[in-house]
């Protein structure tokens, strides 16, 4: 299974300028509470996110995601969203 290109795909509908992906799972394996899933990290620019507070920008990610976490494929996700001009500077 390709998470990259399944969170990508998911995202899409967001119109996003940059989706920037890192798979960190191998950095956790065996830690206390993990009982599958990945860990993973994204960077996504986009215009969607202007005027948008940091948590709402967080939730609007995490939110085109949510069954991932329930099925278990996610288990953590470092979530980074900014508008083009924040990315920039």
């Amino acid at each position: 299974m390709d998470m990259q290109a399944i969170i990508e795909g998911r995202l899409k509908p967001l119109g996003l300028q940059l989706c920037e992906f890192r798979d960190d799972s191998h950095l956790h394996a065996g830690h206390a509470g993990n009982r599958g899933g990945g860990h993973y990290a994204v960077v996504v620019v986009g215009e969607v996110f202007a005027g948008v507070g940091r948590v709402n920008r967080q939730r609007m990610v995490k939110d085109s995601l949510q069954d991932l976490f329930s099925d278990g494929l996610i288990h953590a996700l470092s979530i980074k969203a900014v508008t083009p001009e924040e990315y920039s500077r």
